[in-house]
């Protein structure tokens, strides 16, 4: 029976169906088993957080496929596993409602002030100034997408359904279609500015202070991709301006392996800014999309333990692990 060996805690009912299938280690909860110990027979890893190396791989001779549990594979040695014969997957679109409903949650809850107003209510403060929790709608806003994947896709829907005007700026689209706009003219007309591209160095720090103060006074910034797009320095300072309405932030430029480090108060100092809103990397993480995402990763491993091809490979082993 092959060897499935799960990294981080996954839907309950995707481990039950790996163990109709296949022997199961699991490196979390009671009785955690890390990977060193069975590295020996894992012929499988569904890999939802964490590093897996070249020198990992060396140490799991059966090894024949990597199952992120996700979009991202940065944290994947995936050349190194290509010459070693080892598939790597991933799940793209998995998740994507849930993370597009996730930047609406931003969006409404910093638009309507929601957490200033819960903590003053809360101190028993909530009928003493009612004009400073005013708020916005959305509808005849403009909504602005940096980049346009799945998730973009999405979020676009929803801010349509929601009246608003969409705009994008993303180079992999058709110049010529009339929603589809430079950057600079996206940063200067969106009243809500998403991320929805990858971390490559061409976008690190994207949304930099430059960029910033080309934003539209009062705009909302909502990033729900990688942490790195967002020089949070500038952010902040321009939180503490005033010139941003507010932002959401589901990722870190601290986070390591899709977890948060604790962040030094002169980089984001969180506590000052009321208009910010920081949420530990959760926007994917619903019932419904841990399901979905899970039984596929789990799909790809049966289909390459039973000697076929992965649906969603990442990389292409030029001569796959054969046992």
């Amino acid at each position: 029976m092959p060897h499935i060996h799960i990294s981080s805690p996954i839907h309950p009912a995707v481990v039950e169906a790996a163990r109709a299938r296949a022997e199961v280690s699991l490196a979390y909860g009671p009785g955690a088993v890390p990977l060193d110990a069975v590295a020996g027979r894992v012929d499988a890893v569904l890999l939802r957080s964490g590093a897996f190396t070249d020198e990992m791989m060396a140490g799991c001779p059966r090894l024949r496929i990597i199952a992120r549990h996700g979009v991202g594979t940065d944290t994947v040695d995936s050349p190194a596993a290509a010459r070693r014969g080892i598939w790597v997957t991933n799940t793209p679109g998995g998740n994507s409602r849930a993370v597009a409903e996730h930047v609406f949650a931003l969006t409404l809850a910093l638009g309507r002030r929601l957490t200033i107003a819960s903590d003053e209510t809360r101190r028993g403060r909530w009928a003493e100034d009612r004009a400073a929790l005013n708020g916005i709608e959305l509808e005849g806003r403009t909504l602005g997408l940096l980049g346009m994947g799945n998730i973009g896709a999405i979020v676009a829907d929803i801010g349509r359904a929601l009246g608003m005007t969409v705009i994008v700026a993303d180079p992999a689209l058709d110049q010529a279609l009339p929603h589809v706009v430079p950057l600079d003219e996206l940063l200067a007309r969106a009243d809500v500015l998403s991320l929805h591209v990858p971390l490559l160095p061409a976008t690190h720090h994207i949304i930099d202070a430059a960029a910033l103060v080309r934003m539209k006074p009062g705009a909302i910034l909502i990033n729900t991709g990688r942490g790195g797009l967002v020089d949070e320095t500038a952010l902040a300072a321009a939180l503490r301006a005033g010139h941003l309405g507010g932002a959401g932030l589901d990722v870190l430029e601290a986070e390591i392996a899709d977890m948060v480090a604790p962040m030094p108060h002169n980089r984001l100092p969180i506590a000052e800014l009321p208009n910010l809103i920081v949420t530990p990397h959760v926007a994917g993480q619903t019932d419904e999309a841990l399901m979905k995402v899970g039984m596929t990763a789990l799909a790809e491993i049966a289909a390459v333990l039973a000697g076929g091809r992965p649906t969603h490979p990442v990389n292409a082993p030029a001569t796959p692990f054969q046992p």
